[in-house]
């Protein structure tokens, strides 16, 4: 993991620039500054939290409950916005960049850049219930 100083966190202290969309005393919405797709935001804990596990739920639910607004105000904005991602990236494996969690909303338009790839196939029954037991085993 990248130890240099967290580019949120001098957003959030005013001391580096963004493009806020909206602020409380909890999260912060900001434009991306590399956007998929124009209008692609970012909402953001103001406390530095790295990733999941050290997200606390309130601030979980606050997160997600800005990203939710944000992706009708999207809708209603005027932006192209035929549909809206939800994107988290918890780790290096899972590609995160910035190790304060971010969690993007980005508009979604026919023939827009954005692309996830993966082999889809559908897998056997036994493998999905196997895989369910081991998950369910240790959940809270």
């Amino acid at each position: 993991m990248n130890e240099q100083p967290c580019v949120f966190c001098a957003i959030v202290r005013g001391e580096a620039e963004a493009s806020v969309v909206y602020q409380d005393g909890t999260v912060l919405a900001l434009m991306d500054l590399q956007p998929v797709t124009p209008g692609h935001l970012l909402v953001i804990p103001r406390a530095h939290v790295v990733g999941l596990a050290d997200l606390d739920t309130a601030t979980g639910t606050a997160i997600w409950r800005r990203a939710h607004q944000l992706a009708g105000a999207l809708r209603r904005s005027g932006l192209r916005c035929e549909g809206v991602n939800f994107f988290l990236a918890d780790g290096e494996a899972a590609f995160q960049e910035v190790f304060h969690l971010h969690l993007h909303v980005f508009p979604r338009f026919a023939g827009d850049p954005f692309r996830i790839s993966a082999d889809w196939r559908a897998r056997p029954r036994a493998e999905l219930d196997a895989n369910a037991a081991l998950i369910r085993a240790v959940s809270d």
